[in-house]
């Protein structure tokens, strides 16, 4: 228990065993003056039912209050989750839209690799054909060259040799 709720306990208990201890002053009628008559009542009995009465009112007021804040606590959290769904859903479809510009940007980078590479490919197949001309070309003239050494040899051969 709170303490505020065990000190309330113990001031009603204490009003109670007061009022049980002074019950006959509390019933001793005492002329009371009413504005516009008089009448014979017991003055401790009414003082007792008006306290009575505003413990009951002030009782209910304090439930009224706490069943209100707990009604807008409930409000309150129902709220919050609806702004936490809508984050949620938020974040999502940042993510979906963040995936389709990467599988976007992937497919372009795909394509673009693809082109690279057949240029690449036919780029090579025409420096493979030019280096095969150029060595086709250099084994001509290494070959004409070696014939026209030969000759040479076999002419100077011949006029060396009598």
């Amino acid at each position: 228990m709170q303490l505020r709720n065990i000190l309330l306990i113990l001031i009603l208990s204490l009003l109670a065993i007061f009022a049980a201890l002074n019950w006959t002053a509390i019933m001793a009628l005492q002329p009371i003056y009413l504005i516009f008559t008089t009448v014979d009542a017991p003055l401790g009995l009414i003082l007792l039912t008006i306290t009575a009465l505003l413990a009951v009112f002030f009782l209910g007021f304090m439930v009224y209050l706490q069943s209100a804040m707990l009604l807008e606590r409930q409000r309150v959290m129902r709220e919050l989750e609806n702004q936490r769904e809508l984050a949620n859903q938020a974040e999502a479809s940042r993510f979906s839209e963040l995936r389709d510009y990467l599988e976007t940007e992937l497919q372009q980078l795909h394509v673009r690799n693809q082109e690279l590479q057949s240029h690449m490919e036919s780029r090579m197949e025409a420096l493979e054909q030019a280096l095969s001309t150029t060595i086709e070309q250099t084994g001509n003239t290494l070959s004409a060259y070696i014939g026209e050494l030969e000759d040479r040899l076999e002419n100077n051969r011949g006029k060396l040799l009598p």
